[in-house]
């Protein structure tokens, strides 16, 4: 009896290897196949905004014939005309794109010509196939809550990605053997160009699920970031207003010069009531294509509140205003881009290669 006992003992730990390997080998192929499959949709349509400028410049090439100049008498009057009709920002004219650009409630976008602010084009989600795709990227078509389920995808998918990586990973000196990739048998050629590709692109596949859950619960991450690495959040804060009017040019001249090195880059419109007149801007060495940094205007009298630049923050600070344009591919130049865009084909590569070997297996027994 305690032979047998003894001689038990030993096994145990691989009995319980082998069955958390064949628990985790058919959640990763049922939820790689149900999950994976909205997963797989979300990468795709990351992909095509990846180029998402280009696109639109292409659609549209008259928004590049104009000069990239910021005009305060015209943002005042864009500003007066457009913020009864929902206008919550105003980008900038910038060398990529010349134009002013208003980002409306909903989603719709309109760009107005920078010498005289007159109106060019309106897009929505409804008539703009671009628009339609991001939409479903970052909220499903759903608004809150469909970003909320985003959410869980997210995690859901980093599930999958770890649990992929933990069958993949081989025994000591097979490394070479688990990377290799073969034309045949049809069963053993879906299995080893699914493993293969997702274990040499991981690293990407990681990054953009991670950031990409980061941005859904971005106050989340933020706060946990800048508590174990420092920082500090920042955010405009409201003082009294007491005139009528602003001027506007003096306004954009002071708000212009108030931070040395920096571009600025998009105008938050004023709220009723409120004095402080919020331009976003791009420091040296920032990611963010719209940048982080701050510079907050008095609406009465055009006086400097406050400038803060996002180069100078802790660095918890600075990781998360880092998720955004890594996800994007924004930094790194056209290699990351080009980079981001491969990692959203991976997930529908993935999908179709383990669809191929489960149907293959399953039609071979």
């Amino acid at each position: 009896m305690d032979t047998r006992v003894t001689n038990a003992i030993p096994h145990s730990p691989t009995r319980h290897r082998r069955r958390l390997r064949a628990t985790l080998s058919w959640l990763h192929l049922w939820v790689g196949l149900t999950v994976g499959t909205l997963f797989a949709l979300i990468g795709l349509a990351g992909t095509v905004l990846v180029f998402q400028d280009e696109l639109l410049t292409l659609q549209h090439p008259t928004l590049t014939q104009h000069a990239p100049v910021a005009d305060g008498h015209v943002l005042g009057a864009l500003i007066e005309r457009w913020s009864p009709e929902g206008l919550n920002s105003l980008d900038l004219p910038s060398d990529e794109l010349p134009v002013w650009e208003g980002h409306f409630k909903g989603g719709r976008r309109a760009y107005f010509a920078p010498e005289d602010g007159a109106w060019l084009l309106t897009r929505s989600q409804d008539d703009d196939a671009v628009l339609w795709l991001r939409a479903w990227h970052t909220k499903l078509l759903g608004g809150e809550t469909g970003e909320k389920v985003l959410g869980i995808v997210g995690c859901i998918a980093l599930g999958l990605l770890l649990s992929g990586l933990y069958l993949w990973w081989p025994r000591h000196g097979r490394v070479r053997a688990h990377l290799k990739m073969y034309s045949g048998p049809p069963v053993r050629r879906w299995l080893t160009w699914h493993r293969t590709t997702g274990a040499v692109l991981l690293p990407l596949l990681l990054l953009a699920t991670l950031t990409g859950v980061g941005m859904v619960y971005s106050k989340a991450v933020q706060s946990a970031l800048i508590a174990m690495f420092g920082g500090e959040p920042v955010k405009p804060s409201k003082t009294p207003r007491q005139g009528k009017s602003i001027d506007w040019a003096t306004v954009l001249d002071r708000a212009d010069t108030a931070l040395p090195g920096a571009r600025l880059s998009r105008l938050s419109a004023p709220k009723p009531g409120d004095g402080t007149i919020a331009f976003r801007a791009r420091a040296d060495g920032e990611w963010h294509p719209v940048g982080r940094s701050l510079v907050l205007i008095h609406a009465d009298d055009a006086r400097l509140l406050k400038t803060y630049d996002a180069t100078g923050n802790g660095l918890g600070s600075r990781m998360s205003d880092a998720i955004y344009p890594l996800h994007t591919g924004a930094v790194g130049g056209t290699l990351m881009k080009c980079l981001t865009a491969l990692t959203g084909l991976l997930p529908a590569f993935m999908l179709v290669t383990g669809f191929l070997f489960w149907r293959r297996r399953r039609a071979r027994h």
